[in-house]
């Protein structure tokens, strides 16, 4: 018995010695998954915290388990609301990360863990918010539609999606129906993920028309100018084209979450990347481009306070977007691809914005025919446009024609963000559809059915 007694002592001495080892290598090193894991949620509940008020445990719950990752749901947070910060970890302890509010600029996440010095990049003020006596776009008020058609097809769960948190519907110039998901409302920032590729395009055109960027610019980068690289022009970039190698699988740790969560410098870790196809004519869907033109526009404005205030300044001041936060990374860097907040009526306004050839107001606010520009095929592809905008909606990315054979109009193009955010655009029909919700893809929810139906009911 004591033979066994000291075997069993002995093993259990060798469980406590490896659990004590497993437990050192995950707190000093742990892997990437799990630093990816903990980046991501300290990071989304961060901005929904600080950004759009909502409750730490409900945004860790829902948006930061939606991916369905087994790691997610051992993630722990703990927000600091004096500080303005948040730190994720596996049970709260392996692998922390954390994410900093600053001021204008909502949250970052800080690889690095230099806190001080992420705080002191900061952005322009928001501005107040429009007279609510005043109608939808120049200020708040909406006269929705009295049509029941209207009212049927968004009170329609398989319509509207699930996860559905807004939908507005704006029709020759004027919101004339909206729905809101519980827990939402009309005052809500929500994330328009890859929606945010669009609208950094849209501030591009804003500094090609200051005379500061030209499309045909090429040797974008330094260390570009001494290979294959040097022939990228800026076309090629918001046509989606440059050859680049950037893996976008959201599924593990690819270049994209690397980017977006282990990378202090997004954009230079996005510029690094070796060519790996031919420029102009390999259609390759990257987030890391999209940051990479946020980084090109800033340069070419010069000044960095002046770069950090001229989203609000040249885009969202004049078209009324108050509730507008682009996010940028650690180092200042606009996160072009993935990290703006709005209100649903604010994504609604830059969609109508679109709509009516980048003028608002009657101030040309983008190049005249930019819009149109955008709109047209990408050389490489015939679904994407070539100003970071989709032709074919949700799911016929890969169709030419899908969307018209299913009954929309020709003309139709599209927004587009992972989880299900989408803004559908049609000029012919003088209508923008906002929907955005927490609808991972796995879902197959597709909004081209409520927009063929409003379209139909609105005619």
């Amino acid at each position: 018995m004591r033979i066994v007694a000291k075997i069993v002592k002995w093993l259990l001495g060798l469980v406590v010695l490896a659990a004590v080892a497993l437990a050192a290598w995950l707190y000093f090193a742990p892997p990437e998954l799990i630093r990816v894991g903990s980046g991501y949620s300290a990071k989304i509940v961060c901005s929904n915290v600080f950004i759009a008020g909502r409750d730490a445990n409900d945004v860790l719950a829902v948006d930061v388990q939606a991916p369905g990752h087994p790691l997610l749901r051992l993630m722990r947070v703990a927000v600091d609301k004096e500080k303005g910060t948040v730190s994720a970890g596996l049970f709260g302890v392996f692998g922390k990360s954390v994410a900093v509010a600053r001021d204008g600029l909502g949250c970052a996440a800080v690889p690095d863990g230099n806190i001080a010095a992420a705080k002191t990049v900061t952005g322009a003020a928001l501005t107040p918010a429009p007279p609510p006596d005043a109608l939808w776009p120049e200020g708040d008020r909406v006269d929705a539609s009295q049509n029941p058609e209207i009212a049927d097809i968004l009170d329609d769960a398989a319509l509207t999606g699930t996860g559905m948190r807004a939908v507005v519907v704006v029709k020759n110039g004027r919101i004339v129906a909206e729905r809101y998901g519980d827990g939402f409302s009309q005052k809500t920032p929500l994330l328009g993920w890859s929606m945010t590729k669009t609208v950094n395009a849209a501030i591009v055109g804003t500094v090609v028309k200051d005379g500061k960027l030209a499309m045909t610019n090429q040797g974008l980068f330094g260390p570009w100018k001494a290979d294959g690289r040097a022939a990228i022009s800026l076309a090629d970039m918001m046509a989606m084209s440059s050859g680049l190698e950037f893996n976008e699988d959201y599924g593990d740790v690819a270049d994209v979450t690397r980017m977006l969560y282990l990378e202090p410098d997004m954009a230079g870790f996005a510029e690094s990347k070796p060519l790996t196809g031919d420029v102009g004519k390999v259609f390759s869907y990257s987030s890391g481009t999209a940051v990479m033109l946020s980084r090109l526009w800033q340069d070419a404005i010069g000044d960095k306070d002046k770069a950090l205030a001229w989203p609000r300044v040249a885009l969202f001041n004049p078209l009324g977007m108050q509730s507008a936060v682009l996010e940028a990374d650690e180092h200042g860097t606009f996160v072009g691809s993935s990290y703006l907040y709005a209100t649903a009526r604010d994504w609604a306004r830059f969609g109508q914005f679109l709509l009516q050839d980048g003028v608002w107001n009657g101030e040309d606010i983008l190049p005249a025919g930019f819009v149109g520009w955008m709109r047209e095929a990408a050389p490489a592809t015939k679904v994407y446009g070539k100003g970071q905008l989709w032709i074919e909606g949700p799911g016929d990315e890969e169709s030419p024609g899908a969307g018209v054979a299913a009954g929309l109009p020709q003309d139709t193009y599209w927004m587009e963000g992972h989880d299900g955010q989408t803004v559908a655009i049609i000029p012919s029909e003088q209508l923008v559809v906002v929907r955005l919700g927490l609808t991972p893809a796995k879902l197959g929810y597709r909004p081209q059915t409520m927009v063929t139906a409003l379209v139909k009911a609105l005619h």
